[in-house]
């Protein structure tokens, strides 16, 4: 055996981590506005899926109490379930809880409140009745930055459903 043999040193040189390093840095660099339209996207999701329970929570909770239901949707994507008459909350959610910066648009313009009766179905509002506005049937949701928008939907019975209007009808059962 040659005692004079070299062996090689355990490790990373300098110029290989700073290689690695680089690469890295490039890689992060294309991912990261891909990340930042999945986060965006991400919220755009939770805020549809928030309305879509709020909407099921007070036609649930009408027809559980026997009674007008109603649920008000905020600008900023925060609801809140209550009793028509006499008012009382039942249950709400701040736009803090994951949808920050979400647009909404509803239709028909300005209604920001539905109502449902003890059979679940969808209110239109009577003078003197107590229940609040015209209803709104759907709800557009997209945000700065995003590559997708959802729609929340409310059909005549008053089931909600969440699709997604970039689909061509028929399609797909996400579609609107």
């Amino acid at each position: 055996m040659n005692s004079f043999s070299k062996t090689r040193p355990l490790g990373f040189t300098l110029i290989e981590m700073m290689i690695a390093i680089v690469i890295l840095g490039i890689l992060a660099s294309i991912a990261m506005p891909s990340f930042r339209a999945l986060m965006i996207n991400y919220k755009i999701r939770n805020a549809a899926e928030s309305i879509t329970n709020g909407l099921q929570k007070a036609r649930a909770e009408a027809v559980s109490r026997n009674t007008n239901v109603a649920l008000t949707v905020g600008s900023d994507t925060s609801w809140q379930v209550y009793v028509v008459n006499p008012a009382s909350a039942i249950e709400s959610r701040s736009a803090n809880e994951g949808s920050q910066n979400v647009t909404l648009a509803f239709k028909p313009l300005g209604s920001t409140t539905v109502t449902f009766n003890n059979f679940g179905s969808s209110l239109t509002p009577n003078p003197g009745s107590g229940v609040p506005a015209t209803p709104f049937t759907e709800v557009d949701l997209t945000a700065t930055g995003g590559s997708q928008s959802l729609n929340v939907t409310i059909n005549a019975g008053g089931n909600a459903r969440m699709c997604d209007p970039s689909l061509p009808t028929g399609s797909s059962p996400r579609a609107c």
